[in-house]
């Protein structure tokens, strides 16, 4: 293998004290992976540090895309494959970058101590045959000589949860680092929406009360399929698509009827399980088709925030949705409380879930808690993961 990352180390991840831990996100959808830095001891956020991103080529993304839903073979077998071979090359990238900028700043900054390494999910289905995220950690431990920590959702569902959202614990620690005293909701819009209301009064994450969060329903996945496949872009651009369309409200009120919205969070969703909102929009104009499905996003996210215990100080927006002003404006006419890309209070919306596994895998290695009855309906609180080592020995 080869030795990517000079100034790594290839001992076990320290146990106390801060560590710099690099995190990666490959979300669903489909565009590519980040990773990012954090400095954390696994509970306070020290700092962040240097980000990057790889898009996913198109031949890389229809072999991903193919494999969604499946569960094993051929397809799933080359899809974990892309997926370690785009993660092992952006990561040695950021490595070799963070040793080089360390040496020139005369720095003593130490190398990475572990990396988070997310996955690819190609399927979700807790309640029946589990959750599926591809990608061999073993083998990036080996090639980076950093350990890594990763099949971070399997231990949760085994244990009765969901798998799902993950980021609550980073989401609380984000709150903290704020100093926000308030409650308030971090939503991200990738593939499919999630919402976290962090309750920052309480002391620790694993607190009762101080976390919900679920997903709300299909977000930017089903956009991004239809524009693809009527128009041949990878999304709707700005909305510029949906800036000229009419929601048809007959296609909403059915898809507000779906069985999911009336269930209790926490609760979560595959990437396709809303597959069928496709055909809701069907007869309608590329531009109202577009626009119905912006509307349905915002909307999920309306019925869920009915769940929270008490109303947010503010909603902060993350992932790709917050650059749609579409639908940005939509959540604003729909939420009683302001809405804000997360950028106004300083944090990076497209490397929030690279950080958020950068923090996790720290609280893995140290024997923290990553999910909690609150953000998954797991019985009881627990830390997932496997932690991989250079030479083998987990």
């Amino acid at each position: 293998m080869t030795r990517s990352n000079p100034s790594a180390r290839s001992s076990a991840i320290p146990k106390t004290g801060v560590l710099r831990a690099l995190g990666t996100m490959s979300g669903t959808s489909l565009d590519g992976v980040d990773v990012a830095i954090v400095e954390t001891d696994g509970v306070v956020i020290h700092g962040f540090g240097a980000s990057a991103y790889r898009a996913y080529e198109p031949v890389e993304r229809a072999q991903l895309a193919a494999a969604l839903g499946q569960w094993q073979g051929p397809q799933v077998e080359a899809a974990g494959e892309i997926v370690t071979r785009a993660h092992a090359a952006l990561l040695a990238q950021v490595l070799v970058e963070d040793a080089e900028a360390e040496a020139e700043a005369e720095a003593d900054q130490r190398a990475v101590d572990v990396i988070g390494f997310h996955g690819q999910t190609l399927a979700h289905a807790p309640r029946t045959q589990g959750t599926l995220q591809v990608g061999d950690g073993a083998a990036l431990a080996a090639e980076l000589d950093t350990p890594v920590v990763w099949d971070f959702r399997s231990d949760d569902v085994r244990l009765g949860g969901e798998g799902a959202p993950l980021a609550p614990f980073f989401h609380f620690a984000c709150a903290k680092y704020l100093k926000r005293d308030k409650p308030l909701c971090f939503l991200n819009l990738g593939g499919v929406g999630n919402l976290t209301y962090v309750d920052p009064r309480f002391e620790a994450a694993e607190d009762s009360d101080a976390l919900l969060a679920f997903d709300t329903g299909p977000a930017n996945a089903p956009i991004n399929d239809l524009v693809q496949a009527r128009c041949g872009q990878m999304m709707d651009e700005g909305g510029a698509i949906a800036r000229g369309g009419v929601v048809e409200t007959g296609a909403l009120e059915l898809f507000l009827a779906e069985p999911y919205f009336a269930r209790m969070p926490p609760k979560s969703l595959d990437r396709n399980d809303f597959a069928e909102m496709i055909t809701l929009v069907s007869e309608l104009t590329d531009s109202d088709a577009t626009a119905t499905l912006t509307a349905m996003c915002a909307a999920a996210v309306a019925q869920g925030m009915e769940h929270c215990p008490e109303p947010p100080e503010v909603v902060l927006v993350t992932g790709g949705g917050r650059h749609n002003p579409v639908l940005m404006e939509m959540l604003r006419v729909s939420l009683d409380c302001p809405v804000a890309p997360i950028e106004s209070v300083g944090l990076d919306g497209d490397m929030l879930e690279a950080q958020a596994f950068a923090h996790l895998a720290v609280r893995v290695a140290r024997g923290m808690p990553t999910s909690c009855p609150g953000t998954t309906g797991v019985r009881a609180c627990v830390g997932g993961g496997v932690v991989s080592v250079p030479g083998g020995e987990d």
